[in-house]
């Protein structure tokens, strides 16, 4: 851990860097400074990045809060002083922790140990992160659009229009909302790969569904449903026994 130490007294100085390196082995002290002008030279290079700051508030040239108010401090910093009429103050700053003098050990770790408690508390769930890029990967790749032939020429259809995606013949067609049908030169495995499966279940072989295009579902012989919509459509569009109990789920989620 690389710690820095802003004090203008050689031995309280000398002092803290010691208790710091005797409670925590692992830290690195990179500076020891003295004012408030030799803190914002050293903080405003991008190359100097401590993980913790021990920082005196009473300098030879004024309060340190001076320094924090002036720059932008991301990590977190342990206020030590004479007195405590400055609390407020140093936690409105990124202050976790005010230490009075004399500074003593076991004040000092338990500073280290506030601070590794919100260190921790913070750190995102590895787990939960994977999740949320693999999902916002997954949804960078869904199609917002599928290339359907129209008379000489190839046109792009918004996947939010198409209702259902059917195989008749042997050939896919899209049926958009507005009762238009267009063939589409791809299997409809494919197509299920390509769209979002929180709006579209592939209710049968032949038919890929919109959810948006329900608009009742009805029980059907054989334990199985049949979907009503409003578009206009000579396919019955009937989800298979075997998927009832998933379709049902899946209209469920958001």
């Amino acid at each position: 851990m690389k710690v820095l130490i802003i004090e203008d007294e050689p031995h309280n100085a000398q002092t803290l860097s010691e208790i710091v390196v005797q409670v925590r082995p692992d830290s690195i002290i990179l500076e020891i400074l003295e004012s408030i002008e030799q803190a914002l030279k050293y903080l405003t290079n991008p190359n100097n990045k401590p993980d913790l700051i021990f920082a005196d508030i009473q300098l030879a040239d004024g309060l340190s809060f001076e320094i924090f108010s002036r720059i932008k401090i991301k990590c977190p910093i342990i206020f030590c002083t004479a007195y405590d009429q400055y609390t407020l103050q140093a936690f409105k700053t990124n202050g976790i922790e005010y230490i009075l003098k004399p500074v003593k050990e076991e004040d000092v770790e338990a500073a280290f140990i506030k601070y590794e408690t919100l260190k921790e508390s913070l750190k995102p769930d590895n787990e939960i992160v994977n999740l949320l890029k693999q999902a916002f990967n997954q949804k960078e790749r869904f199609k917002t659009s599928i290339l359907v032939h129209y008379k000489e020429s190839f046109i792009p259809i918004a996947v939010n229009k198409i209702a259902f995606f059917v195989v008749e013949n042997e050939i896919l067609y899209i049926q958009t909302f507005d009762n238009q049908r267009y063939p589409v030169f791809k299997s409809i495995t494919e197509i299920e790969s390509n769209v979002d499966p929180s709006v579209f279940f592939r209710i049968n072989r032949q038919v890929l569904l919109n959810k948006n295009a329900i608009k009742e579902v009805q029980p059907y012989f054989n334990r199985k449903v049949i979907i009503k919509t409003d578009v206009r459509t000579n396919e019955q569009l009937i989800v298979s026994r075997l998927k009832v109990t998933e379709f049902m789920n899946w209209i469920e989620q958001s």
